[in-house]
Protein backbone atom coordinates (compact mmCIF):
# COMPACT_ATOMS: atom_id res chain seq x y z
CA UNK A 1 0.00 0.00 0.00
CA UNK A 2 1.16 3.45 -0.91
CA UNK A 3 -0.02 6.15 -3.28
CA UNK A 4 -1.78 3.60 -5.48
CA UNK A 5 -4.16 2.69 -2.66
CA UNK A 6 -3.81 5.54 -0.14
CA UNK A 7 -4.29 4.63 3.50
CA UNK A 8 -3.06 5.80 6.90
CA UNK A 9 0.43 4.41 6.24
CA UNK A 10 2.50 2.66 3.59
CA UNK A 11 2.69 -1.12 3.88
CA UNK A 12 5.57 -3.18 2.44
CA UNK A 13 5.27 -6.97 2.34
CA UNK A 14 8.27 -8.81 3.81
CA UNK A 15 6.96 -12.36 3.36
CA UNK A 16 3.68 -14.27 3.43
CA UNK A 17 3.07 -13.44 7.09
CA UNK A 18 4.54 -10.00 7.80
CA UNK A 19 4.73 -6.49 6.40
CA UNK A 20 6.48 -3.28 7.38
CA UNK A 21 4.35 -0.21 8.11
CA UNK A 22 5.86 3.22 7.45
CA UNK A 23 4.41 6.63 8.30
CA UNK A 24 5.46 10.22 9.00
CA UNK A 25 3.86 13.15 10.82
CA UNK A 26 5.01 16.38 12.47
CA UNK A 27 3.47 19.72 13.39
CA UNK A 28 3.89 22.99 15.27
CA UNK A 29 3.14 23.14 19.03
CA UNK A 30 -0.45 22.58 20.15
CA UNK A 31 0.31 23.16 23.86
CA UNK A 32 2.75 25.44 25.70
CA UNK A 33 4.54 22.76 27.74
CA UNK A 34 7.49 21.47 25.64
CA UNK A 35 7.54 17.99 27.19
CA UNK A 36 3.82 17.51 26.59
CA UNK A 37 4.16 18.86 23.04
CA UNK A 38 6.86 16.30 22.26
CA UNK A 39 4.85 13.45 23.76
CA UNK A 40 1.64 14.45 21.95
CA UNK A 41 3.46 14.78 18.63
CA UNK A 42 4.98 11.32 19.11
CA UNK A 43 1.63 9.72 20.02
CA UNK A 44 0.05 11.34 16.98
CA UNK A 45 2.85 10.14 14.70
CA UNK A 46 2.62 6.54 15.88
CA UNK A 47 -1.17 6.47 15.58
CA UNK A 48 -1.14 5.57 11.87
CA UNK A 49 0.73 2.34 12.61
CA UNK A 50 -1.97 1.37 15.11
CA UNK A 51 -4.68 2.30 12.60
CA UNK A 52 -3.18 -0.29 10.25
CA UNK A 53 -3.21 -2.97 12.97
CA UNK A 54 0.54 -2.87 13.55
CA UNK A 55 3.04 -2.40 16.37
CA UNK A 56 5.79 0.22 16.39
CA UNK A 57 9.39 -1.00 16.02
CA UNK A 58 11.36 2.26 16.03
CA UNK A 59 11.11 5.91 15.05
CA UNK A 60 13.28 8.77 13.80
CA UNK A 61 12.93 12.31 15.11
CA UNK A 62 12.01 15.03 12.62
CA UNK A 63 12.48 18.49 14.09
CA UNK A 64 12.71 22.14 13.11
CA UNK A 65 13.81 24.66 15.73
CA UNK A 66 14.70 28.38 15.73
CA UNK A 67 18.25 29.27 16.71
CA UNK A 68 17.04 31.53 19.51
CA UNK A 69 15.08 28.82 21.32
CA UNK A 70 16.63 27.71 24.61
CA UNK A 71 18.30 24.31 24.20
CA UNK A 72 16.60 23.18 27.41
CA UNK A 73 13.24 23.61 25.66
CA UNK A 74 14.46 21.47 22.76
CA UNK A 75 15.65 18.81 25.16
CA UNK A 76 12.24 18.65 26.82
CA UNK A 77 10.46 18.27 23.47
CA UNK A 78 12.76 15.42 22.49
CA UNK A 79 12.47 13.83 25.93
CA UNK A 80 8.67 13.88 25.68
CA UNK A 81 8.82 12.18 22.30
CA UNK A 82 11.36 9.59 23.42
CA UNK A 83 9.41 8.62 26.52
CA UNK A 84 6.17 8.25 24.57
CA UNK A 85 7.96 6.00 22.04
CA UNK A 86 9.35 3.96 24.94
CA UNK A 87 5.79 3.60 26.28
CA UNK A 88 4.92 2.04 22.91
CA UNK A 89 7.65 -0.58 23.43
CA UNK A 90 9.81 0.98 20.72
CA UNK A 91 12.92 3.16 20.45
CA UNK A 92 14.14 6.41 18.93
CA UNK A 93 16.91 5.47 16.47
CA UNK A 94 18.15 8.94 15.49
CA UNK A 95 16.67 11.67 13.35
CA UNK A 96 17.29 15.00 11.65
CA UNK A 97 16.93 18.64 12.67
CA UNK A 98 16.86 21.88 10.67
CA UNK A 99 16.69 25.58 11.55
CA UNK A 100 13.24 27.17 11.22
CA UNK A 101 11.44 30.23 12.56
CA UNK A 102 8.76 28.09 14.24
CA UNK A 103 9.28 24.87 16.22
CA UNK A 104 8.01 21.71 14.57
CA UNK A 105 8.40 18.16 15.78
CA UNK A 106 7.27 14.66 14.93
CA UNK A 107 8.41 11.20 13.93
CA UNK A 108 9.05 8.97 10.97
CA UNK A 109 7.74 5.68 12.34
CA UNK A 110 8.48 2.12 11.26
CA UNK A 111 6.19 -0.66 12.45
CA UNK A 112 5.33 -4.24 11.65
CA UNK A 113 1.97 -5.91 11.05
CA UNK A 114 0.80 -9.47 10.58
CA UNK A 115 -0.74 -9.48 7.10
CA UNK A 116 -3.67 -11.53 8.39
CA UNK A 117 -4.42 -8.72 10.90
CA UNK A 118 -3.95 -5.74 8.56
CA UNK A 119 -6.65 -3.07 8.97
CA UNK A 120 -7.36 -0.63 6.12
CA UNK A 121 -9.81 2.09 5.16
CA UNK A 122 -11.17 -0.24 2.47
CA UNK A 123 -12.21 -3.06 4.81
CA UNK A 124 -15.67 -1.84 5.95
CA UNK A 125 -18.70 -3.89 4.92
CA UNK A 126 -22.44 -3.25 5.16
CA UNK A 127 -23.66 -4.45 8.55
CA UNK A 128 -20.46 -3.56 10.41
CA UNK A 129 -20.91 -1.46 13.56
CA UNK A 130 -18.93 1.77 13.98
CA UNK A 131 -16.98 2.45 17.16
CA UNK A 132 -14.85 5.45 18.18
CA UNK A 133 -12.15 5.02 20.83
CA UNK A 134 -11.56 8.63 21.97
CA UNK A 135 -13.87 11.62 22.44
CA UNK A 136 -13.73 14.51 19.99
CA UNK A 137 -12.76 18.04 20.96
CA UNK A 138 -8.97 18.40 21.04
CA UNK A 139 -8.95 20.76 18.05
CA UNK A 140 -11.57 23.09 19.48
CA UNK A 141 -10.10 23.10 22.98
CA UNK A 142 -6.49 23.76 21.90
CA UNK A 143 -7.69 26.54 19.59
CA UNK A 144 -9.64 28.09 22.46
CA UNK A 145 -6.55 27.75 24.67
CA UNK A 146 -4.38 29.61 22.14
CA UNK A 147 -6.85 32.50 22.38
CA UNK A 148 -6.90 32.40 26.17
CA UNK A 149 -10.56 31.33 26.16
CA UNK A 150 -10.27 27.75 27.43
CA UNK A 151 -10.84 26.62 31.00
CA UNK A 152 -7.76 24.91 32.51
CA UNK A 153 -9.65 21.70 33.34
CA UNK A 154 -10.81 21.42 29.72
CA UNK A 155 -7.24 21.85 28.45
CA UNK A 156 -5.93 19.24 30.89
CA UNK A 157 -8.54 16.69 29.75
CA UNK A 158 -7.66 17.39 26.11
CA UNK A 159 -3.94 16.95 26.83
CA UNK A 160 -4.55 13.61 28.56
CA UNK A 161 -6.61 12.44 25.59
CA UNK A 162 -3.90 13.45 23.11
CA UNK A 163 -1.25 11.68 25.18
CA UNK A 164 -3.11 8.37 25.08
CA UNK A 165 -1.66 5.89 22.60
CA UNK A 166 -3.99 4.03 20.25
CA UNK A 167 -2.10 0.83 20.97
CA UNK A 168 -4.74 -0.74 23.23
CA UNK A 169 -7.53 0.24 20.83
CA UNK A 170 -5.66 -1.40 17.97
CA UNK A 171 -5.00 -4.57 19.97
CA UNK A 172 -8.67 -4.83 20.97
CA UNK A 173 -9.68 -4.42 17.33
CA UNK A 174 -7.26 -7.10 16.18
CA UNK A 175 -8.51 -9.48 18.86
CA UNK A 176 -12.02 -9.13 17.42
CA UNK A 177 -10.99 -9.62 13.80
CA UNK A 178 -11.58 -6.00 12.76
CA UNK A 179 -10.31 -5.28 9.25
CA UNK A 180 -11.41 -1.65 8.76
CA UNK A 181 -9.95 1.28 10.69
CA UNK A 182 -8.65 4.80 10.43
CA UNK A 183 -7.42 7.29 13.01
CA UNK A 184 -9.12 10.64 13.53
CA UNK A 185 -6.66 13.48 13.03
CA UNK A 186 -6.43 16.55 10.81
CA UNK A 187 -9.27 15.73 8.40
CA UNK A 188 -11.77 15.48 11.31
CA UNK A 189 -14.19 12.69 12.14
CA UNK A 190 -16.26 13.33 9.02
CA UNK A 191 -13.25 13.68 6.74
CA UNK A 192 -11.65 10.43 7.81
CA UNK A 193 -15.05 8.70 7.83
CA UNK A 194 -15.57 9.87 4.25
CA UNK A 195 -12.21 8.36 3.31
CA UNK A 196 -13.30 5.03 4.77
CA UNK A 197 -16.68 5.19 3.05
CA UNK A 198 -15.09 5.95 -0.31
CA UNK A 199 -12.38 3.31 -0.02
CA UNK A 200 -14.88 0.63 1.07
CA UNK A 201 -17.68 1.59 -1.32
CA UNK A 202 -20.21 1.90 1.52
CA UNK A 203 -22.23 4.47 3.47
CA UNK A 204 -21.42 5.32 7.08
CA UNK A 205 -24.44 6.23 9.23
CA UNK A 206 -23.48 8.23 12.34
CA UNK A 207 -25.67 9.28 15.27
CA UNK A 208 -24.72 12.67 16.71
CA UNK A 209 -25.99 11.95 20.21
CA UNK A 210 -23.72 8.88 20.46
CA UNK A 211 -20.50 10.69 19.51
CA UNK A 212 -18.41 11.33 22.66
CA UNK A 213 -17.17 14.87 23.28
CA UNK A 214 -14.58 16.21 25.69
CA UNK A 215 -16.06 18.59 28.24
CA UNK A 216 -16.04 22.12 26.86
CA UNK A 217 -16.24 21.10 23.21
CA UNK A 218 -19.86 22.16 22.73
CA UNK A 219 -19.25 25.40 24.61
CA UNK A 220 -16.38 26.44 22.34
CA UNK A 221 -18.34 25.34 19.27
CA UNK A 222 -21.22 27.59 20.30
CA UNK A 223 -18.67 30.40 20.71
CA UNK A 224 -17.49 29.62 17.15
CA UNK A 225 -13.86 29.08 18.18
CA UNK A 226 -13.13 26.76 15.27
CA UNK A 227 -9.62 26.47 13.80
CA UNK A 228 -9.13 27.32 10.14
CA UNK A 229 -8.82 23.65 9.27
CA UNK A 230 -12.46 23.06 10.19
CA UNK A 231 -13.58 25.39 7.40
CA UNK A 232 -11.23 23.70 4.91
CA UNK A 233 -12.50 20.26 5.91
CA UNK A 234 -16.11 21.35 5.52
CA UNK A 235 -15.46 22.83 2.09
CA UNK A 236 -13.81 19.65 0.86
CA UNK A 237 -15.89 16.92 2.53
CA UNK A 238 -19.36 18.49 2.92
CA UNK A 239 -20.57 17.30 -0.53
CA UNK A 240 -20.22 13.73 0.77
CA UNK A 241 -22.19 14.31 3.99
CA UNK A 242 -25.96 14.49 4.53
CA UNK A 243 -27.11 15.99 7.84
CA UNK A 244 -30.50 15.62 9.48
CA UNK A 245 -32.32 18.97 9.51
CA UNK A 246 -32.22 19.28 13.30
CA UNK A 247 -28.40 19.34 13.43
CA UNK A 248 -27.20 22.92 13.91
CA UNK A 249 -24.45 24.61 11.94
CA UNK A 250 -22.08 24.64 14.92
CA UNK A 251 -22.69 20.92 15.49
CA UNK A 252 -21.85 20.26 11.85
CA UNK A 253 -18.66 22.33 12.13
CA UNK A 254 -17.75 20.46 15.32
CA UNK A 255 -17.64 17.22 13.33
CA UNK A 256 -15.48 18.87 10.63
CA UNK A 257 -12.93 20.17 13.18
CA UNK A 258 -9.40 18.70 13.01
CA UNK A 259 -8.32 16.52 15.91
CA UNK A 260 -4.80 16.00 17.24
CA UNK A 261 -3.90 12.44 18.28
CA UNK A 262 -7.55 11.39 18.07
CA UNK A 263 -8.92 7.89 18.49
CA UNK A 264 -9.57 5.08 16.03
CA UNK A 265 -12.75 4.79 13.98
CA UNK A 266 -13.40 1.05 13.68
CA UNK A 267 -15.88 -0.90 11.57
CA UNK A 268 -16.52 -4.01 13.70
CA UNK A 269 -18.30 -7.00 12.12
CA UNK A 270 -21.71 -7.32 13.79
CA UNK A 271 -21.06 -10.89 14.91
CA UNK A 272 -17.81 -9.81 16.63
CA UNK A 273 -19.10 -6.78 18.58
CA UNK A 274 -19.24 -8.68 21.89
CA UNK A 275 -15.72 -9.99 21.30
CA UNK A 276 -14.56 -6.44 20.63
CA UNK A 277 -16.18 -5.03 23.77
CA UNK A 278 -14.73 -7.86 25.85
CA UNK A 279 -11.26 -7.14 24.43
CA UNK A 280 -11.70 -3.42 25.14
CA UNK A 281 -12.56 -4.22 28.74
CA UNK A 282 -9.50 -6.43 29.13
CA UNK A 283 -7.24 -3.68 27.74
CA UNK A 284 -8.94 -0.91 29.74
CA UNK A 285 -9.90 0.75 26.48
CA UNK A 286 -13.13 2.79 26.18
CA UNK A 287 -15.14 2.54 22.96
CA UNK A 288 -18.33 4.29 21.89
CA UNK A 289 -20.83 2.77 19.47
CA UNK A 290 -21.53 5.72 17.14
CA UNK A 291 -23.19 4.19 14.07
CA UNK A 292 -23.25 1.50 11.42
CA UNK A 293 -22.06 0.70 7.92
CA UNK A 294 -24.76 0.48 5.24
CA UNK A 295 -25.04 -0.04 1.51
CA UNK A 296 -24.72 3.18 -0.42
CA UNK A 297 -22.15 5.98 -0.46
CA UNK A 298 -20.95 8.88 1.65
CA UNK A 299 -21.91 9.84 5.21
CA UNK A 300 -25.29 10.29 6.89
CA UNK A 301 -25.45 12.09 10.25
CA UNK A 302 -28.64 12.22 12.27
Amino acid sequence: MGLGSPDDAAVYRLDDQRALVQTLDFFAPVVDDPYMYGAIAAANSMSDVYAMGGEVLFALNIAAFPQWLDRAVLAEILRGGAEKVREAGAAIAGGHTIDDDEPKYGLAVTGIVAIAELMTKAGARAGDQLFLTKPLGTGLITTAAKGGAAQPEHVEAAVQSMLQLNRSASRAARAAGVRAATDITGFSLLGHAAEMANASGVQLHLYLERIPLLEGTRQYAEEWLFPGGAHSNKEFFAPQVRFAGRISEEEQMMLFTPETSGGLLLAVPAERVEDFLTACQSFGQPAWHIGAVESGAGIVVE
